[in-house]
């Protein structure tokens, strides 16, 4: 009878063991790549605060500033790499011009803000008379090469993901100009500073001209334009046309946009006495009277996006700062299809001839109150 029972349980209990062994196991197992899952997530926490690093620091990271990615006015990026295979960029600033200014900017407007279209500060270098700025390594460099370089093509990313690209920056800007504690004023939005990741998404940098001021008072006074020519609103050079405030931001904004559908590309043959035109009057003209844009495009898809970018771009260009919707609203607008979209009064008109019986019922905005620019 024992032996009976013995033969029967057994097997029983050599299951259960079985049983018990391997949820031990796999227990064991969740448990091991939970944490992994957790020390990964503490890495990438900790490249994501800002770290001050040492001059010494800075060298290893960039293997002795071995591999250059750029330079400028403002200095020279260099690639680096953290100890933990995180890529980075490192700008070391010339701090002979800039009097720190630069990097007082930079760390005090992005130091302590996260957004997916804002690029990330790692950490930073206050040593010796180069400070440094180190960033998330972004793979696809700038926005300028995909629109003016002949290796890369504009339309090689395609309409779609152009479309993305403008709503990324927009919602970049928006959340600096709403999104934070304080408002942040950019002042030089254009496509060498609109920074792609690995998946082509923007993220908007290079804060060293950027401002800090209330929501509640909105506009700043300034004693000289800053900027890049090309970009700047016409209140930051004449305040005939209204205060500067984040409405600039706007209209450097708009001038972007224009570049990524193409009108504004240097040399382009088929924009007739282009000296003697302003180029956004050229294409507010063109889509008035129904014509094509600057280039050819055979999908209709395609065609759409390009009219709705330019039908957006047109209202942030109006060269009153207060008749240009605000950044929430290009949000909204390019999240649209489109279909709904109405032509802008003309900016281009005198003032006498602005009929203003053409602008919506409500305004986007209200008058915005100055208040002085902070030393």
């Amino acid at each position: 009878m024992l032996l009976i029972r013995g033969s029967v349980l057994g097997p029983f209990f050599l299951v259960v063991v079985a049983i018990l062994l391997y949820r031990f196991h796999t227990m064991n197992k969740m448990e091991k790549e939970n944490q992994v899952k957790i020390e990964k997530f503490l890495e990438n926490y900790r490249a994501l605060k800002p770290t001050r690093y040492s001059y010494a620091d800075i060298k290893k990271i960039t293997n002795q500033f071995e591999e250059k990615l750029g330079q400028g006015g403002y200095g020279t990026v260099f690639k680096g790499k953290l100890s933990n295979e995180i890529l980075v960029a490192v700008k070391v600033l010339d701090n002979s011009t800039g009097k720190g200014e630069d990097f007082i900017n930079e760390v005090g407007t992005i130091g302590r803000i996260h957004h997916v279209n804002v690029v990330g500060l790692v950490g930073f270098c206050a040593d010796g008379f180069k400070p440094a700025l180190v960033y998330e390594f972004l793979p696809n460099d700038s926005l300028q090469k995909f629109l003016f370089t002949e290796k890369h093509k504009k339309h090689s990313l395609g309409w779609v993901k152009l479309q993305d690209i403008a709503l990324g920056v927009a919602k970049g800007i928006e959340y600096l100009h709403q999104g934070c504690d304080q408002r942040i004023l950019h002042f030089d939005i254009k496509p060498h500073n609109i920074l792609l990741d690995h998946n082509f998404n923007p993220k908007v940098s290079d804060f060293g001209l950027a401002k800090l001021c209330s929501k509640e008072k909105s506009a700043v006074s300034m004693t000289a334009a800053r900027g890049t020519v090309g970009y700047i609103a016409p209140e930051v050079f004449s305040r005939n046309f209204g205060n500067v405030s984040y409405k600039s931001d706007v209209y450097s904004f708009e001038m972007l946009l224009l570049d990524m559908v193409g009108v504004r590309k240097k040399g382009d043959a088929t924009v007739e006495d282009s000296s003697q035109t302003y180029f956004p009057q050229w294409i507010y003209n063109r889509l008035r009277e129904g014509e094509e844009l600057v280039m050819h495009i055979e999908e209709e898809e395609d065609a759409k996006i390009a009219k709705k970018l330019t039908i957006v771009g047109l209202w942030c260009i109006q060269w009153y700062p207060v008749d240009r919707p605000a950044m929430n609203t290009v949000v909204q607008m390019l999240e649209g299809e489109g279909d709904g979209l109405t032509m802008p009064p003309s900016p281009f008109a005198s003032t006498a001839q602005m009929n203003r019986t053409t602008m919506p019922a409500k305004a986007f905005d209200r008058e915005l109150e100055v208040i002085s620019e902070a030393e």
